[in-house]
């Protein structure tokens, strides 16, 4: 018995003895955590009474080269529920579902769900938020916020691209420059109790928000207008699928427009076309995605004959070719197995170099690509630029799909030469024959300019690379006077405009697959002629009936010249 005593003595003071080194921990934790921690966990209690707000920053504007506002903001509201706040649940639903036309028992959900804030409807009309404000009943908030707004809607849609709900850029320069246009939001903090009501009377913490930067871009309103107006003219004219024009300072590559017509609602970026309402999910999806595409760069086509001002340049720059070479061209040339026909059945019969260009003659430009050799010629591809992208500040700019060169056989070589079996991006094309008549610079195609606080300092100014001798003077001060020549008496005589002086090229490519008889018809002109200010490159894209680049393409840019030339301050005899 003694001993049975004894051992249950000795196992109550072991338990005695773990109790009291546990407790003594405790005390030890709980001295710790009131001396040493107690800011820490004051600053949490602190925040447990402490309910945030965010106040949104204005999305910063912007603006074209002559400071017109083509992206801004417009105020909208934010109406809110914070459940332990409501004090007459039934008259609350009643009054939001009424003044936001939404359903009572989805209003009913929201209100009745015990949570800190519950969002009841964002981007609700300031004047609705107001009158909702003015019912007052207890927890319900209103809170500003701001929603993108574009004042001329459709203007150059692909170009701006537009904000989600949350007002984050998603295409377009919208996107490609959030960092300086997004701002930063602001906060209201205020003190509630243990049941989470606000207590009357506290302080309210305010972070005040900070506007985006202004940005200034290239476009030009009134320019985009013009070139919008003449591509939706010739689009419904010619029964044409879509219609595509840049504009463009070939000096600098500043873009002054740039149109895919037809253009998307940047107020309504997510409403389809019509005819497309009915789609849902990935559809829908696809849908949205084709429409918001700038084929201007996302898209690549066969260029056709406006390549063979690439081809005409790397020929005079390695001196296969001269003005006065001799050619004869019997409406067709035979590259190994392949009969490949000049657009004239008859062919041209001889003819200089100068006048083949004139003439757009597939056979003399065969005859130039065979003289360079594909090895030599696809170094040209490389000098010019034309294998990489242009670098435009614009995202998912597709590169050129060319031929490897270890592939490019002679007829690949013969086809290359007249602008067929390859496919570039407009931008692409425009951007190389630039630096083919500019003296030999290429540049890099852009829209932004500079980045200015609200207040008007100076955040960012943007530069772009420029590349030097792509060709030589003279190789550029030929193809200057080729290309006149071309409008002056050749294939591009629709683009003459009285009184200036007017290089170009014309274009007729059949799309792929060849049995479907489908064309793109393009033209690409410059002005003034012997000192390029602005360069334009027009794309119709399967016109019904006539679709000769010369005829229905290259009128356009002519009726573009007319308007455009004298707002740039150039004058009729080149003076400017």
């Amino acid at each position: 018995m003694s001993s049975f005593l004894t051992h249950h003595r000795r196992r109550i003071l072991v338990t005695m003895a773990f109790l009291s080194l546990f407790m003594a921990g405790l005390c030890g934790q709980l001295g710790y955590l009131m001396i040493f921690r107690s800011e820490h966990y004051s600053t949490m209690a602190d925040d447990l009474h402490e309910r945030e707000r965010t106040i949104k920053a204005a999305r910063g504007e912007i603006v074209d080269r002559n400071g017109t506002v083509i992206a801004s903001n417009r105020t909208v509201c934010t109406v809110s529920v914070v459940h332990n706040q409501v004090e007459e649940p039934e008259a609350v639903i009643r009054m939001l579902s009424g003044e936001l036309e939404l359903p009572e028992a989805e209003v009913r959900k929201k209100v009745e769900k015990r949570s800190s804030r519950e969002i009841i409807k964002t981007n609700v009309d300031k004047a609705d938020g107001d009158r909702i404000r003015s019912h007052g009943f207890a927890g319900v908030k209103v809170d500003e916020d701001y929603k993108r707004y574009y004042p001329y809607d459709s203007l150059a849609s692909r170009v701006l691209g537009f904000t989600g709900a949350d007002n984050q850029g998603i295409i377009g320069l919208e996107v490609m420059y959030e960092k300086y246009l997004k701002g930063r939001d602001g906060k209201i903090l205020t003190l509630s109790d243990a049941k989470g009501v606000e207590v009357e009377n506290a302080a309210e913490e305010r972070l005040e928000p900070v506007a985006g930067n202004t940005l200034t871009v290239s476009l030009d309103v009134n320019i985009q207008k013009y070139a919008e107006q003449a591509a939706y003219q010739v689009m419904e004219r010619k029964g044409a699928r879509a219609v595509s024009v840049i504009v463009m300072n070939p000096q600098n590559g500043e873009i002054y427009a740039m149109v895919n017509a037809p253009e998307f609602h940047l107020n309504a970026p997510f409403s389809l076309a019509e005819g497309d309402g009915a789609a849902s999910g990935k559809e829908k999806q696809d849908l949205l995605n084709a429409m918001w595409r700038n084929r201007c760069i996302n898209d690549t086509y066969e260029p056709g004959s406006t390549f063979k001002i690439i081809t005409a340049a790397a020929g005079l720059e390695a001196g296969v070719v001269s003005l006065e070479d001799r050619f004869s061209c019997p409406g067709f040339r035979i590259v190994e197995d392949r009969k490949i026909r000049c657009h004239k059945v008859g062919g041209h019969g001889g003819e200089t170099f100068l006048q083949g260009a004139m003439n757009s003659c597939n056979p003399v430009f065969i005859d130039v690509g065979q003289r360079l050799g594909a090895e030599r010629f696809y170094d040209y591809f490389q000098q010019f630029g034309l294998l990489g992208k242009t670098g435009i500040d614009l995202p998912g700019e597709a590169a050129t799909i060319m031929h490897k060169k270890e592939n490019m056989g002679l007829v690949e070589l013969a086809t290359v030469s007249f602008g067929q079996s390859f496919q570039i991006t407009p931008i692409q094309l425009v951007t190389t024959a630039s630096s083919i008549i500019n003296g030999g610079n290429r540049i890099t195609p852009h829209f932004a300019i500079k980045a200015e606080s609200r207040d008007g300092s100076l955040v960012r100014e943007f530069t772009y690379p420029v590349r030097e001798n792509v060709v030589s003077e003279e190789t550029s001060r030929t193809m200057r006077h080729i290309l006149e020549q071309v409008v002056a008496e050749g294939s591009g005589k629709r683009a003459k405009v009285d009184g200036f002086r007017i290089g170009g090229k014309t274009a007729t490519s059949e799309k792929l697959p060849r049995s479907r008889k489908k064309y793109i018809s393009s033209f690409l002109g410059f002005a003034p002629a012997d000192d390029p200010q602005v360069i334009a490159l027009i794309t119709i894209d399967e016109p019904v009936g006539i679709y000769y680049g010369g005829t229905i393409a290259a009128p356009v840019i002519a009726d573009i010249f007319e308007n455009i030339l004298p707002y740039l301050g150039l004058l009729p005899g080149n003076e400017t």
